[in-house]
């Protein structure tokens, strides 16, 4: 039995689109609202139905490598399994990660080429600016709440919750679901992933955000 590799769409919006302690608190927030207001710009722009999808999936990958914490977010994803990872699987989990992402989201992302985004609001958690925002599709609105963190005077988004569900803990808990299927087995989980990334999005059509949930969570099982 294939098992179906499925990252919520807190990834989707992602590639739609803490505090400076160095500064005064509102000028960091207002940083990270711009900050956010850009990258949501760029993914519209960039990620449209227009655009060829070869180079939507090379700019996606550009975006989440220049504007996420890849590396904190693949980590936190692979969580307690790499532990029995080697180093070589860890490396090559990090650019799977990368890879499936750019491929899967890409597509999806393109439903939302010229829809409204906007920054709403931001608050501080702890280190972090919490940005929020609203992208309409189809006349109804997804609530997002992007993480920002200052990493040596450049932000990164660390996460991203949609309407209420947060990208790093829902892919972690899907990852750890394949590999309790799998008998703890990295080498099965990275198998399952080799198969994603080499079929992208050729197997299967997947549908855009739904109003309630993340992108990714009403796609088919693999047959």
């Amino acid at each position: 039995m294939r098992h179906q590799l499925r990252f919520p769409g807190a990834i989707a919006a992602l590639l739609l689109f803490a505090g400076l302690a160095a500064m005064p608190r509102s000028a960091s927030a207002q940083d990270a609202a711009s900050f956010i207001q850009n990258l949501g710009t760029q993914g519209i722009q960039a990620l449209g139905p227009s655009v060829p999808a070869a180079q939507r999936t090379a700019r996606f990958r550009q975006l989440f490598d220049a504007d996420f914490d890849a590396a904190g977010i693949s980590r936190f994803v692979m969580g307690p399994a790499g532990r029995n990872m080697t180093p070589e699987q860890q490396q090559e989990f990090a650019h799977l990660f990368r890879d499936y992402v750019a491929q899967t989201y890409s597509e999806k992302l393109a439903t939302y080429g010229g829809s409204p985004f906007r920054v709403t609001g931001t608050r501080q958690n702890g280190d972090e600016t919490i940005v929020t925002s609203q992208v309409m599709r189809q006349g109804s609105p997804a609530e997002l709440q992007w993480h920002v963190a200052n990493r040596g005077g450049r932000f990164v988004v660390t996460d991203v919750q949609v309407n209420g569900s947060s990208m790093k803990v829902s892919e972690r808990d899907q990852l750890a679901s394949i590999l309790q299927r799998n008998g703890g087995r990295p080498d099965q989980l990275l198998s399952v992933m080799r198969q994603q990334v080499a079929h992208g999005g050729a197997v299967q059509r997947r549908e855009g955000m739904p109003p309630g949930g993340a992108v990714g969570s009403s796609m088919p099982p693999r047959q």
